[in-house]
């Protein structure tokens, strides 16, 4: 993750910021306490609580600094502004599965805030790319790795 730009709303930037405030302050100082008592053990060469804590330490750092990296690229979407006639990131879009008439709702973000189980998708898979642009009553086709979807856009709700 180089210099590229991160697309985060308000509530995702509050949440990586509550994550790295999380590692730095409690998540080091557990690390460090099981490190120091595993030392206390004696002999590290095969101290598998040392090993274990040390690499507990190394994911910590290494996710600080990517934390860090993206909250220093983020660029924060203001989702007050949501157009409700055509979708982007920060939209909630309401849809229907039109083989199934299954009716979804997903959230389009940033790559950075994607989670499915909140139906939170990025922009850029395949689902949130075929909806950018798009306005209620439009039909699109996604490919997706089971086949191609169609789905009918019903509406973007605003928040």
């Amino acid at each position: 993750m180089s210099d590229k730009e991160v697309l985060l709303t308000s509530d995702g930037l509050h949440k990586l910021e509550e994550e790295l405030t999380n590692l730095k302050t409690v998540k080091r100082r557990e690390v460090a306490e099981r490190i120091k008592i595993a030392i206390s053990y004696g002999d590290i060469s095969e101290n598998s609580e040392y090993e274990d804590a040390k690499n507990e330490q190394a994911f910590i750092e290494g996710r600080i600094i990517t934390l860090e990296k993206m909250l220093r690229n983020a660029r924060i979407i203001n989702t007050n502004d949501i157009d409700t006639n055509i979708v982007g990131i920060g939209s909630t879009v309401r849809l229907r599965d039109t083989e199934f008439s299954e009716e979804l709702e997903y959230t389009i973000v940033g790559s950075a805030e994607a989670d499915p189980v909140e139906n939170k998708i990025s922009n850029e898979s395949p689902v949130g790319k075929a909806l950018i642009g798009r306005s209620p009553g439009t039909c699109i086709d996604v490919n997706v790795p089971a086949g191609t979807i169609r789905y009918e856009i019903l509406s973007i709700i605003k928040k």
